[in-house]
């Protein structure tokens, strides 16, 4: 197995595992599964039911490896959360297709397309290179229009100390004077907003809509994306550069098991306002894609029935809402 460009490696018991060492070749079966399922669809609807189970279970055994890395390395109650509840979902969602719930394909190809829109990001260096320093630039911007403007150094290392937790040496570090040592804020690919956006239009360009209304919904959804994400780039470098979120520091570096006080404003703006706040957001923008865009309801009813159990008629229900708001009421003229 290839090493990753970002490790994770975790030791329990005088065991090492890396999760993401792990991750990656199941990423690529995933991957081929789901879109591979898509064309067998096309002449053999048994045989891709198939092969979208199989990579239903494989896409199970991906969010299962990378608990740890959510959990321990990376600190994250709504990601570990989430990767921990997607490994049943995900096998479930692979049984319900089995048992033939064919609206499931359409989730199924929307989660290839998803990967098929994040991986190139993922994979290719250059690609990559240019999108995270394209928003490091964009973030500076966005910082000086705020009356802020800290340092953007490149490298792993800068004045002979060391940049922790970067795992390329683009130019998307912002360099802050701290207090014990100097504070650093590493924009990532993780913080392009690129997995938000890749979500997204997978679903989008996986439903039966007329191409016009996909690409305006498409056109709508990642411009909004990546303008808030810009925010929450400048949100995090303020709290955290200038330790603008020393939040009850004693319980932070407990529950978070960290030990350099500095770091309490980095997990309260990110890990605990910012990723809170990107649920809400998108939330909101499922909504408004569920208005704009209808067709994207099989994919919102599937989701709900995987979780719930439940059946939903979301189409039906907006549909009343929207006569409901066509009535009149006493008073209006």
């Amino acid at each position: 197995m290839s090493v990753p460009v970002l490790q994770s490696t975790i030791s329990f018991g005088g065991v090492s595992f890396d999760p993401l060492v792990w991750s990656e070749p199941l990423m690529w079966v995933v991957l081929a599964a789901f879109l591979g399922s898509a064309v067998v669809s096309r002449y053999d609807r048994e045989r891709a039911r198939l092969v979208a189970v199989a990579g239903w279970v494989a896409f199970g055994a991906f969010w299962l490896v990378l608990i740890p890395h959510f959990t321990l390395t990376q600190k994250s109650l709504i990601e570990g959360v989430g990767s921990l509840a997607a490994v049943p979902l995900s096998v479930w969602a692979g049984y319900q297709l089995y048992q033939g719930r064919d609206s499931l394909f359409v989730l199924t190809r929307a989660v290839g397309l998803m990967g098929l829109v994040y991986v190139p990001f993922l994979t290719i260096g250059p690609l990559r290179q240019a999108l995270v320093e394209s928003v490091t630039d964009q973030t500076a911007f966005l910082l000086s229009l705020f009356g802020f403007d800290p340092l953007v150094v490149d490298g792993f290392s800068y004045q002979g100390i060391e940049i922790t937790e970067k795992p390329y040496p683009y130019e998307s570090t912002f360099w802050f004077e701290g207090n014990s040592r100097p504070i650093t804020y590493n924009i990532l690919l993780a913080c392009t907003g690129m997995g938000s956006i890749s979500i997204f239009a997978g679903a989008i360009l996986a439903v039966d809509a007329p191409w016009r209304r996909r690409l305006r919904a498409l056109a709508l959804t990642v411009s909004v994306i990546y303008v808030l994400n810009l925010f929450r780039n400048v949100f995090i470098a303020v709290s955290f550069g200038y330790q603008r979120m020393q939040i009850l520091p004693g319980l932070i570096m407990t529950v978070f098991g960290i030990e350099d006080p500095q770091m309490v404003s980095y997990y309260v703006a990110d890990r605990i306002l910012a990723q809170t706040g990107s649920v809400v957001v998108l939330v909101g923008i499922t909504y408004f894609l569920v208005r704009e865009l209808p067709e994207i309801t099989v994919l919102v009813e599937d989701l709900l029935y995987l979780v719930t159990g439940t059946e939903y008629d979301l189409a039906a229900a907006f549909d009343a809402g929207t006569e409901s708001e066509d009535v009149a009421t006493p008073g209006d003229d």
